[in-house]
């Protein structure tokens, strides 16, 4: 058996005992296998020494004070243990290492600072092993480094002695010297001031003396307190009252205030023919300290939080978190989350600029394993599962056809472009609807929604309007930023605002695009990713992971894309044009087969359409 000096072993017991050492657990101090001997301590025994007699001890119940704790014997005896013979012990299984853990080291303060600094320095010759050793080999004992010390730092050899008990209990070490000044007095045990069967208090009130007790004192007059002590059964009518108000617990003052008014008010009295409860006299209730104490010395820290707040927040805000959104997610274009919003501004009509026609909503459509934007759409009618199925159509279609049809140049940020996803994450108002339905069941695999109030649940698509309303307010007229208090109490002015609905597209294409491109994910981007030459933005990872075949795409005719997600109506067939919403529309298509020429000759017809809502374009 390998005894390493500091470390600790146990001997077992025996039936019949076949060894002259102890049962118990030991602590090696030192091993010399030149002359066979190795010194140890113990620091356990199995069985303890009896008692040394004296009167019977009389019952816990008989006694007027519970009993203290009795403290723990001084260890640190040393025995020469012979190595053969637990070499012996060892091979018949009777001896075993043993581990002992210490209590979490917690860094003293004040007074026990001190205290804990001047031990460190006082037992500084006992935790060097090498001068601890030389001194038990020549003076065969403890005897010789003792008297250095005591003569060195002037303390007393009970001092060394306890020290020296405590290294051994709990190990070579600095951090075994901490006073254990927290651990006196029985930690966590309430003492209640309770009357006894003489009606008077058991104990006496604990705490800081009051300026007339002192001055009293200072006389040779004990004042008995003016406020008594907390007594079990006050302690009871607190918690009982205080579970009656509901959470999220006001403030204290007003808190305390109701718990007196349920639990101690015995008394009410007519004021202007109203009854009012009258305040208890002093000293027959517990004071505000005293039931802040009772409600908060049982209850740890988060629970004292989700006291002051309802439980919704609680989930919302300050839960803890335990993945990441994009664990779970195979890769770029698997997952995406739509989420809408109304717009912080106002846009002008393209028809008349001196019309107003209020405020934009705008869908987004992100990439949870990327966080990329791919896809989004402005309308001004309210958030319904058709305005969602077009914010789709944007993310999915050709990007060329999309800068066509609203008049822009497109940015090709993302590589290659999304097609539909697998999944998708909406609103519950969009998921519940009888048109999701139809179209989850053409193109959508898979969808989900969060629970009612609980946008925190695709987080990541919120933070992404707040990043689009923080970016434009600096410099777009009329853009508003409601998250600024000062700016919360002034009104806006609708006539500041100066962009049309395609120039306020145009904007966010750019706005977007420039978030892909240049977006910080550093946090996402793994050893790996980095040898590879992964650039750290969602462009980057949109790239990366559908080169190395992890990204999801699939093909979609652009027949069933433009029928299953853009709005379906008629239109009609006349002798000139396909007329539709007060509008003429003409292609090279319908030129080819003559449909004008047939309506004039024979008679007009309807027509199913798909209509793209950006340039009132129709598509058959």
């Amino acid at each position: 058996m390998d005894l390493i000096p500091l470390s600790a072993f146990r001997i077992l017991k025996e039936l019949e005992p076949s060894s002259r050492y102890l049962a118990g657990i030991y602590r090696v101090v030192l091993d010399e296998p030149t002359i066979g001997k190795t010194v140890a301590v113990l620091i356990s025994p199995e069985d303890p020494k009896p008692g040394k007699g004296g009167r019977k001890k009389k019952n816990d119940s008989d006694l007027k004070r519970k009993r203290k704790k009795p403290a723990e014997p001084l260890v640190g005896n040393l025995i020469w243990m012979d190595r053969d013979e637990l070499a012996r012990l060892h091979e018949k299984k009777l001896l075993k290492p043993h581990v002992i853990e210490r209590a979490a080291f917690v860094a003293p303060n004040g007074k026990n600072k001190d205290d804990y600094e001047r031990r460190k320095t006082v037992m500084e010759c006992f935790l060097d092993q090498k001068k601890l050793q030389e001194s038990i080999l020549i003076h065969e004992g403890l005897g010789g480094i003792v008297t250095e010390t005591i003569a060195e730092f002037g303390v007393s050899d009970s001092f060394v002695y306890r020290q020296w008990s405590n290294l051994c209990r709990w190990g070579f070490d600095k951090k075994s010297l901490r006073p254990g000044r927290d651990r006196s007095g029985g930690a966590g045990v309430k003492r209640p001031c309770d009357l006894g069967p003489d009606n008077k208090p058991i104990r006496k009130k604990a705490g800081k003396k009051t300026t007339k007790q002192k001055i009293a004192l200072a006389y040779g007059v004990t004042l008995e307190p003016e406020q008594p002590g907390m007594a079990s059964e006050w302690a009871a009518a607190i918690r009982a009252a205080d579970n009656q108000i509901p959470t999220p617990k006001p403030p204290w003052p007003k808190r305390c205030e109701l718990i007196t008014k349920s639990a101690f008010c015995a008394k009410s009295k007519e004021v202007d023919g109203v009854i009012t409860l009258v305040k208890p006299e002093f000293g027959t209730y517990p004071n505000k300290g005293q039931i802040q104490r009772t409600l908060t010395v049982d209850k740890t820290q988060l629970e004292r939080l989700i006291e002051r707040t309802t439980k919704s927040h609680f989930k919302m805000a300050l839960r803890g978190l335990i993945a990441r959104n994009w664990q779970g997610v195979a890769g770029p274009g698997h997952t995406w989350a739509i989420d809408s919003t109304v717009g912080d501004i106002y846009l002008r009509s393209s028809v008349n600029r001196a019309w107003i026609v209020g405020r934009p909503i705008v869908y987004i459509i992100v990439d949870i394993w990327s966080t990329a934007v791919v896809g989004f759409y402005v309308c001004l009618s309210g958030p319904s599962w058709n305005t969602a199925k077009i914010s789709l159509f944007n993310a999915v279609a050709d990007p060329a056809l999309l800068g066509e049809m609203w008049g822009y140049q497109p940015i090709l940020s993302l590589s290659p472009y999304p097609t539909m996803c697998y999944s998708l994450m909406c609103d519950r108002g969009e998921y519940l609807s009888q048109g999701h339905r139809s179209t989850a069941t053409k193109l959508l695999p898979l969808t989900s929604y969060a629970p009612p109030y609980r946008g925190d649940l695709k987080g990541l698509v919120e933070v992404l309007h707040r990043i689009e309303k923080d970016a434009q307010f600096p410099f777009i007229p009329g853009a508003m930023d409601y998250r600024r208090a000062e700016l919360e109490l002034r009104k806006v002015n609708p006539e500041d605002s100066v962009l049309t609905v395609r120039e306020y597209v145009q904007y966010l294409h750019e706005l977007f695009s420039g978030y892909n491109l240049t977006a910080n994910r550093e946090h996402r981007v793994d050893a790996h990713m980095r040898a590879a030459g992964v650039y750290p933005s969602p462009a980057g990872l949109w790239r990366w992971g559908h080169e190395m075949g992890v990204g999801f795409r699939r093909h979609t005719d652009e027949a069933d894309l433009i029928t299953g997600l853009l709005p379906s109506n008629e239109a009609r067939v006349r002798g000139n044009a396909i007329y539709y919403s007060g509008c003429d529309y003409m292609s090279d298509e319908i030129k080819a087969a003559e449909w004008t020429a047939i309506a004039r000759n024979f008679g007009g017809w309807n027509v199913p359409i798909n209509v793209s809502p950006r340039r009132s374009q129709v598509s058959r």
